[in-house]
């Protein structure tokens, strides 16, 4: 199944709207099967499309994470500084998101399994009105790490531009111990597709 994508339309009208109305603005006006921030792929943008759909990018072209921080789906304070010396995974998903549901198991098996390697998993929860819709998913699906709650998408709009930024749901994003933007996958991933995505970074000294 694949991910829910943005048209092209509706990415290049967002583009305009940005500078005029603000990122607060921008993220009201996304669309709510798309995600948020500004489009990769751009000339400056120096990463390696996988036949497997997990784009990287080598170490010495990789980006910094920008501010990732906020309130956790469980009202806790979350911010993806805390991590950096990880391999860090973040995954953006909402309760509502078929092709997160089909991920899910695929994420909590593998998050458990690569604890003691040094990765941690981390999410980013949107679309979602109430936290509690959230907390069901988590519960429901076993998820043992913790997400941000960002109803209206402002964490993704953070994204540099020409990095690998998020534009679908789910997104999963790689990063490496140094704090810098890995990988990304813009569908679902299996368990082997998620590992073939974190065992690199986690081999990498």
């Amino acid at each position: 199944m694949s991910a829910c994508r943005v048209p092209r339309r509706r990415v290049t009208r967002r583009r305009m709207l940005l500078p005029a109305a603000g990122a607060a603005v921008a993220a009201v006006l996304l669309s709510a099967c798309g995600s948020g921030g500004t489009s990769g792929g751009s000339e400056q943008t120096k990463f390696v499309q996988g036949k497997d759909g997990v784009d990287t990018v080598k170490p010495a072209d990789r980006q910094p994470v920008p501010d990732i921080s906020g309130e956790s789906t469980k009202g806790k304070h979350l911010d993806i500084a805390d991590y950096k010396g990880k391999v860090v995974v973040l995954n953006i998903w909402g309760s509502w998101c078929a092709p997160c549901i089909a991920e899910a198991p695929n994420f909590a098996k593998v998050a458990n399994e690569t604890k003691d390697k040094g990765v941690q998993f981390l999410g980013i929860n949107t679309r979602d009105s109430k936290k509690t819709q959230a907390v069901s998913f988590e519960e429901q699906h076993k998820v043992p790490y913790p997400s941000l709650y960002d109803p209206m998408g402002k964490q993704m709009l953070r994204f540099p531009k020409g990095s690998l930024n998020p534009q679908a749901i789910p997104t999963t994003i790689a990063i490496d111990r140094k704090g810098r933007i890995a990988a990304r996958a813009l569908t679902p991933l299996s368990e082997t597709e998620l590992r073939k995505m974190v065992d690199p970074l986690i081999a990498e000294k």
